[in-house]
């Protein structure tokens, strides 16, 4: 074997091991100590965390991830962080351990949720004086009107852009299923589409308004989407569309359906396993078939 041929081999596969062959996407909600579903602990959060750096994890955002999806290389161990619907304890737990660790997470707003006002304290400065809810109270609250008790405001989704450790992206204006509300939306699909379209340009103004720019990411409410969906979100702007859906996402993957693990409120033992497999393709398709 020739040396140039050699030394061609050896760089290629140096840069095979290098490059992540699929990129898993994680999905939080709460980062609470309140209890209730789509919670993880600040400890086991901080565990999971503390693991990712140990490990050499590199967090994506949106654009690195979509230059990934269109064929870009990314380091081998990548992984994106996504958190749902802007929830207060974001800012307040979540905020400061990726900052320890100079991580970058991707927040879906519902922007119609959020509200103007100062800056609360989080656990770096003081956490004690303020009452985080679980999340059927915070639910509760957002249908009674009181999203400010539950959802981030927009001071302080500013300083966690400014920190480097949150960007933001549409999770819609109002985080509804016009699928299921829009009056005979079966029958009449114009106006399922007509109300879905509303929803997302009011979403798309406010984050324009508030942010100054609004990206082609979107997170669909409660990760359902049909064709409908995806033809208005298309429409609107949106090309990088995130399911519920598990499962890893591929280098050339489609922008239109990244799926997405959920994370428990287990420690990073337990997180570092799951990446084990879906960072390998074919692994992850298999342990999802027989799951």
């Amino acid at each position: 074997m020739s040396t140039t041929l050699s030394t061609t081999l050896s760089t290629a596969l140096e840069t095979t091991l290098k490059t992540a062959r699929a990129v898993p996407v994680l999905m939080y909600h709460h980062v609470s100590p309140a209890p209730g579903a789509v919670t993880v602990s600040p400890v086991h959060f901080a565990d999971q965390m503390a693991m990712l750096a140990r490990e050499g994890y590199t967090t994506l955002g949106a654009r690195a991830f979509s230059e990934y999806l269109a064929g870009q290389p990314v380091p081998a161990r990548s992984v994106v962080l996504t958190f749902d619907d802007g929830y207060l304890d974001n800012w307040i737990h979540a905020h400061p351990v990726l900052a320890e660790h100079g991580f970058t997470a991707l927040g879906f707003l519902v922007t119609g949720w959020v509200n103007s006002g100062p800056v609360r304290p989080n656990a770096v400065d003081s956490a004690s004086s303020l009452n985080l809810l679980g999340h059927s109270e915070a639910k509760a609250a957002i249908e009674a009107g009181e999203s400010d008790r539950a959802i981030l405001r927009w001071s302080e989704i500013d300083a966690m852009r400014q920190a480097g450790t949150f960007e933001f992206h549409s999770h819609t204006h109002t985080h509804t299923r016009w699928d299921r509300v829009s009056v005979n939306s079966a029958a009449n699909p114009a106006t399922k589409r007509a109300n879905l379209r509303n929803d997302l340009l009011q979403a798309r103004a406010a984050l324009t308004e508030h942010l100054g720019s609004v990206s082609d990411h979107l997170c669909w409410p409660q990760g359902y989407f049909d064709t409908d969906y995806v033809e208005e979100a298309h429409a609107a702007g949106f090309r990088h569309l995130y399911t519920v859906e598990p499962g890893t996402n591929r280098r050339h993957g489609n922008p239109a359906r990244i799926l997405r693990l959920d994370v428990r409120d287990k420690p990073g033992t337990w997180l570092k396993s799951r990446l084990w497999v879906h960072s390998r393709p074919l692994l992850s398709g298999l342990y999802l078939k027989i799951k």
